[in-house]
């Protein structure tokens, strides 16, 4: 396995301070409650951060504002947290909202969809773009232009972006400016080399794949659907600009640098980037690691620019 960088290994020694639950056995309930338990981290500080409510696929969901300030017409992003589709809310997501909303200028509106397992896929998709449509409808309500309108997220988050992508093309809109993947679990072909290569990387293994994969997917699923693997797709052509960021011990690396080359195959403007001795879920754990600030300052940088 390759070397942890110098922030990320003292993270991972930090971490073994609070074990995770044994991924095994453990209760969605308990993963839950293990993360919640980790003290906010301090951020930027926008104009404006305030609750909303917007539309999801059977009804209305939690969602949060973040304004960088009191300006009309702010380009927006939706984002959508990380966390297997399992765990993961608006609070585990706040640092990460604040720096984009501040160091990319935009409004963001952060989605809490709605979780397996007590809603499996594809609940988690229809909530996404069900939250996207609200977002187009009702930018001008909050200062945003419906015209500027980006998605973006981490991991599970990140698949649920492309989805998006894919399914307001197949649907009509709304349109969508960029979007930004940050390690997104895009299909789920095992047999990638990073898959066993990084199985017993730190944050995400192969077992916690496995066990999420199992709560949100109901047997049966055809994982061909492009909301459930956005790279299995049959068309990429079309497709927002897209910017896909990576971490190298992760085992889900190769499915996003796949969807980066599919992507760039099917003539979509796609800049990717692989930030080496770092780990699965870097980009949401606060200022301390020099790769988080730098990702999410490359990341701002796309934003701005689309």
């Amino acid at each position: 396995m390759p070397q942890l960088d110098a922030d990320a290994a003292r993270v991972v020694e930090a971490l073994a301070a609070h074990p995770m639950p044994d991924i095994r056995t453990a209760s969605p309930a308990a993963l839950r409650a293990f993360y919640a338990a980790f003290p906010a981290m301090p951020g930027a500080e926008p104009h404006e951060v305030r609750a909303l409510q917007v539309a999801g696929a059977e009804g209305p969901i939690a969602a949060r504002l973040y304004r960088p300030s009191a300006a009309a017409n702010l380009p927006v992003l939706v984002w959508y947290h990380g966390g297997g589709w399992v765990i993961g809310n608006l609070d585990t997501a706040d640092w990460v909202c604040r720096e984009l909303c501040v160091q990319a200028g935009m409004a963001v509106v952060s989605v809490e969809y709605r979780l397996a397992p007590e809603h499996p896929f594809p609940a988690g998709p229809e909530d996404a773009f069900a939250a996207l449509g609200w977002v187009a409808g009702h930018a001008t309500s909050f200062g945003g232009d419906p015209a500027r309108i980006s998605v973006g997220g981490d991991s599970a988050g990140g698949a649920l972006a492309a989805a998006c992508c894919l399914m307001a093309r197949a649907r009509g809109g709304p349109a969508i400016r960029s979007q930004l993947l940050v390690y997104p679990a895009t299909d789920h072909d095992l047999t990638r080399p990073s898959t066993s290569a990084f199985a017993e990387a730190p944050i995400l293994t192969g077992e916690a794949m496995a066990w999420f994969r199992g709560h949100y997917f109901p047997p049966g699923t055809d994982l061909s659907d492009p909301r459930a693997s956005p790279g299995l797709a049959a068309d990429h052509t079309g497709l927002p600009p897209a910017c896909v960021l990576t971490a190298e011990i992760d085992p889900i690396r190769d499915s996003g640098e796949a969807y980066a080359a599919t992507l760039a195959r099917a003539g979509v403007l796609t800049t990717a980037k692989r930030y080496l001795g770092i780990f699965h879920g870097f980009f949401t754990m606060g200022a301390s690691m020099a790769k988080t600030r730098e990702a999410v300052a490359d990341a701002a940088r796309f934003l701005r620019t689309a």
